[in-house]
């Protein structure tokens, strides 16, 4: 059945859903045409983040410092919404240098230690050779572990 509407074919599990889109504030959002992060009922979609500060578009220099100021801006942009790490369901990581694995998941442990999002690491080639560690996040509000 095509039904080009956004109401569900049985009126009675309709569920009407709104849209938010999230900022940073940071020049690469506004450039580019995309949010920080999306709101679609209960679920945020965060845009791959990088350990740069947005605020001055200064990249953090080794691999533990990008995960550090990475998870900063994924803090700053739930905090948005009222949401935190704790709400976070699943992440994406991707590393540019396979040497810097331990460095960043230690990052990422200390920081999820009771949370445990569900999460893929690949080994990518990211846009510009300084940035070591990239990474998207869904977030389920109200999931808190």
């Amino acid at each position: 059945m095509n039904n080009s509407s956004n109401q569900s074919a049985n009126p009675e599990i309709a569920v009407p859903l709104t849209r938010l889109n999230l900022f940073s504030g940071g020049e690469f959002e506004r450039q580019q045409s995309y949010s920080r992060a999306v709101v679609v009922g209960n679920q945020v979609f965060v845009s791959g983040t990088t350990g740069y500060d947005y605020a001055s578009c200064i990249l953090a220099e080794g691999a533990e410092a990008q995960m550090q100021q990475l998870l900063s801006n994924l803090k700053k942009v739930l905090a948005q919404i009222n949401a935190s790490l704790s709400d976070v369901v699943r992440t994406r990581i991707y590393i540019s240098d396979p040497d810097q694995y331990d460095a960043v998941m230690r990052v990422f442990a200390d920081a999820f230690r009771g949370i445990n999002p569900a999460c893929t690491t690949v080994q990518a080639g990211l846009f510009e050779k300084e940035i070591i560690v990239e990474m998207d996040t869904d977030v389920v509000l109200n999931a808190g572990a």
